[in-house]
């Protein structure tokens, strides 16, 4: 087992997971809730990863980080430092990568919110910054952590985006999954297998425990 690789892969899985649900609390609540005809064009994009290779989207993304773009360049210019080939790189293209295992599960929470108990609560003179995290955010609960956990393993498998925009680099960028590559290109099969197994393992537990909580009638 490569434990530099495991150090950096569950760092990036806890640091990928944090970002998308602070940052995709709102957007879910919003798609949950608009009745703006152009929804569609955010859901699509929202969903985008699901059907585009990994490759193509770290490509584009390595392309549009690089020193030689205007972002790149800006990017350089504020912090000194690249983004491509760094932790920070990869950390860009694994929230990205994961954008619809975590939205798609928070909508369907949101959307799973009986509106008469918020708009009870607004009436009862209940803010509604307050009844979000009194009374959405509590009803809605399991399918949040639904997507959290779902995030989590999804971001502890990548492969793809991660190699495209952070590399190989033992102790910075390799993930188990690039890992898992250089073992089989090494002709090392018994490590391979314990990391793959590992890895199954884990995703096994986490489709048993996603699928517990989006039952109906899963208990609270």
């Amino acid at each position: 087992m490569d434990w530099l690789a495991l150090s950096v892969t569950i760092r990036l899985a806890c640091a990928t997971t944090g970002i998308l649900f602070v940052l995709g609390l709102p957007l879910a609540y919003w798609l949950s809730r608009t009745r703006w005809s152009g929804r569609f064009l955010v859901e699509s994009v929202v969903a985008l990863p699901l059907v585009l290779p990994p490759t193509v989207l770290g490509f584009y993304l390595l392309v549009a980080l690089g020193p030689r773009s205007p972002l790149g360049s800006w990017i350089v210019s504020l912090t000194g430092q690249r983004l491509p080939f760094t932790f920070a790189g990869m950390l860009v293209g694994s929230v990205l990568g994961n954008v619809p295992f975590a939205i798609r599960p928070f909508v369907a929470a949101f959307s799973n919110v009986d509106q008469r108990i918020v708009e009870a609560s607004w009436c009862l003179g209940v803010s509604r910054w307050a009844t979000f995290w009194r009374v959405t955010i509590p009803l809605a609960k399991q399918g949040l952590l639904a997507g959290v956990i779902l995030t989590f393993a999804h971001a502890l498998g990548e492969f793809g985006v991660v190699l495209m925009l952070g590399g190989n680099i033992p102790g910075v960028t390799r993930t188990l999954s690039i890992s898992i590559y250089d073992d089989v290109q090494s002709l090392n099969y018994e490590s391979a297998t314990r990391t793959s197994l590992l890895l199954l393992v884990v995703s096994f537990v986490v489709l048993c425990v996603t699928q517990r909580l989006t039952r109906r009638g899963w208990p609270a």
